[in-house]
């Protein structure tokens, strides 16, 4: 008779093993009395790996979407399909370096504007046609310059110096001056800047989102789009290739812009033969990126990763 205490704890416990999981009953599903009514599922173990913000009545938030900041290839739209486009303006635009903040999160400040404009002159004004002529993208800001917007810009070899003579010659620099050229007519410094500024990080928005954001200064619904002045005039395959927002080998850089908006980098290179080379770059690896690559002014390659 010793024997049948452990052979029964043994049989229990194998049964135990076989019992369907109960599931564990929310607090806020029970009676108020503390009783349970016939058929009502009741927890066996503690709610131990219950949220504790459920339990405190915090329910936790939902996570934010992957894409919740802007991604590279809506990036590469916003170049595209804003900067180069045409509207009309319907306030004044300030000059200047400081151009104009324009917050997503607050209603535009008319005092602010006209105190702005009167202080710094308009460098665009109501009525006016103009050009988003560049996008500059930082942590909580898109920089949007428009008829070449009001920060004069220089190139990158404007810091090269070249040193000639040995060490006990007073050395001779030569510098370079070049400015960064905007599209035709329009003289970089000479427009306006507005700095859209968000109240976190850019938001994962459409060119139309940007564009409806930029509408209390530029109608974009009133102009045409930035291709179309002069797409008439230009061969068939060419004219095919903008409208559908690509390059084809041949165009020029103006042809490219129409297609393509403004490229994210570009690279100057001499090759082999002495040609000046120069490879437009869309996007940034390992997103879609695409690589046009300019023999002198014209497309001689273009190569798209991934493929």
């Amino acid at each position: 008779m010793s024997n049948w205490l452990p052979i029964s704890l043994l049989l229990f416990s194998f049964a135990a093993a076989d019992l369907p999981k109960l599931p564990l009953l929310p607090a806020s599903e029970r009676n108020a009395s503390g009783t349970f009514s016939s058929g009502e599922s009741i927890a066996i173990l503690p709610l131990l790996f219950a949220d504790p913000d459920a339990q405190t009545g915090n329910p936790q938030q939902p996570a934010a979407s992957k894409n919740s900041n802007l991604t590279e290839p809506s990036k590469l739209a916003l170049i595209r399909y804003v900067s180069g486009e045409f509207a009309k303006v319907r306030k004044p635009i300030p000059g200047g370096k400081e151009g104009f903040i324009l917050y997503t999160d607050k209603p535009l400040n008319q005092e602010y504007l006209d105190r702005v404009v009167s202080t710094h002159g308009a460098a665009i004004n109501t009525g006016d046609n103009a050009q988003v002529t560049k996008l500059e993208f930082r942590e909580h800001t898109i920089v949007v310059d428009i008829n070449g917007g009001g920060r004069p810009k220089r190139n990158w070899r404007d810091r090269i110096q070249v040193n000639m003579g040995g060490p006990s010659q007073v050395p001779q620099s030569t510098t370079t001056t070049t400015q960064e050229q905007g599209p035709a007519g329009f003289q970089p410094g000479a427009g306006g800047t507005l700095y859209i500024q968000f109240p976190k990080n850019i938001p994962d928005i459409s060119p139309d989102d940007l564009k409806n954001i930029l509408s209390p200064f530029l109608d974009f619904a009133k102009e045409r789009s930035a291709a179309v002045h002069w797409i008439d005039t230009l061969p068939p395959e060419t004219k095919k290739a903008i409208t559908e927002r690509h390059a084809i080998l041949g165009m020029d850089k103006e042809e490219v812009v129409a297609a393509m908006g403004k490229p994210d980098r570009k690279v100057r290179e001499r090759d082999a033969e002495g040609y000046d080379t120069e490879d437009w770059i869309y996007g940034h690896p390992p997103d879609k990126t695409v690589f046009v690559h300019f023999r002198g002014d014209k497309v001689s390659s273009i190569k798209q990763y991934p493929q």
